[in-house]
């Protein structure tokens, strides 16, 4: 009995993992075909954007609303499936980073090191606003010094990884690594300098009584199955959150492309004037957007004549100084330590955009 009893569970468990390869496979192929499917239509998104405007809605091409009207058809699904593709990317890529094991791998390091690896980890690990609290704890509590928590927490906005992809889509690589350098640029030197500062007593002093998570159970291995579950629950949350923002920020760079007249924005926004700059970052730190929905407004900003560092100014500005997150942050910052954060990374955004209007 007890051998017919071990065959059966031998049977058992080797269909189990028949049925697992074959999942396995049957998601491969599935995903392949998406992507397929994916390059094809994007491929005829600017020739029916063009039919719909013309031939549909009978709009002049050259007129300011046949203009605006065919930036909007076109700009809607563009953005969409590029912010689908990327989200399903990114969230496979998540899934090796959870929080537990960024703090792992943080913890111990030395703190010159420890800014670099913190603002890479920034750009691949899960973060928003409303984890600010938690991820700050975590971090501090695990012996993670102050400065590299915070080129982390800066990092993690900042270089957004949706905000980077459609950067790379619509103005090309070189556009996308300097927004990828210059966030990075920022977040090192500012946790640096935050760091020389000496500022841990300004941390409310309840989050260092807060017990370590330290000893957590490791995250188990995920199957590559869990993974893409993991991506496609991604574009879920993060595509279903925000499309809104995506379609409203297209209708003003729409309204924009089609009634500011070419090199309008040249007067204000332009390299030739100064106050530009620190204009640009004013008006976007109280506003809140995320990339998907700024970028654009950005693309239509630089088709009318604005200065690329003014603009870059500008994105940083609202993606990275977020002001909710700045109010989350509150809970566990004195004033002193919030203000500090603020005014070296509106320092940092600043000098990126003066730097980029002198050298482009």
């Amino acid at each position: 009995m007890a051998v017919n009893g071990n065959l059966a569970e031998m049977v058992v468990a080797t269909e189990s993992m028949g049925r697992k390869k074959k999942s396995a496979w049957l998601n491969l192929v599935l995903s392949a075909v998406a992507l397929v499917l994916w390059v094809l239509v994007y491929s005829y998104l600017l020739p029916a954007a063009k039919w719909i405007t013309s031939s549909v809605l009978h709009l002049d091409a050259g007129s300011h609303l046949g203009s605006a009207v065919e930036f909007f058809v076109y700009e809607v699904p563009k953005v969409l499936m590029l912010l689908t593709l990327v989200v399903f990317g990114v969230g496979i890529i998540r899934s090796f980073f959870t929080p537990e094991r960024t703090r792992a791998i943080l913890a111990g390091k030395s703190e010159s090191a420890g800014n670099v690896l913190a603002s890479l980890l920034g750009v691949v690990t899960p973060f928003c606003s409303c984890s600010a609290v938690p991820l700050f704890i975590g971090f501090v509590t695990t012996g993670v010094p102050l400065g590299v928590t915070f080129s982390f927490l800066i990092a993690a906005p900042m270089i957004n990884e949706v905000a980077l992809v459609l950067l790379f889509g619509l103005f090309g690589w070189r556009i996308a690594a300097l927004y990828a350098g210059t966030g990075l640029f920022i977040a090192i030197v500012a946790g640096w300098i935050i760091g020389r500062l000496k500022l841990e007593g300004y941390v409310e002093p309840w989050v260092y009584e807060m017990k370590s998570g330290a000893d957590a159970v490791p995250d188990r291995a995920l199957s590559w199955s869990e993974r893409t579950r993991l991506g496609r629950e991604a574009v879920r949350d993060i595509v279903g959150k925000v499309w809104p923002y995506v379609i409203a920020g297209i209708a003003v760079g729409a309204g924009i492309h089609g009634y500011v007249p070419e090199n309008f924005m040249a007067h204000i926004m332009g390299k030739g004037a100064w106050w530009s700059v620190p204009l640009a970052v004013l008006i976007g730190v109280p506003m809140y957007s995320n990339a998907a929905g700024i970028i654009p407004v950005v693309q239509a900003l630089l088709g009318k004549g604005a200065a690329l560092g003014t603009v870059l100014a500008f994105m940083m500005s609202v993606i990275g100084l977020s002001l909710p997150e700045t109010i989350i942050l509150r809970k566990v910052l004195r004033p002193q330590l919030i203000a500090t954060f603020i005014g070296v990374v509106a320092v940092g955004i600043l000098a990126v955009g003066y730097v980029f209007n002198l050298i482009i």
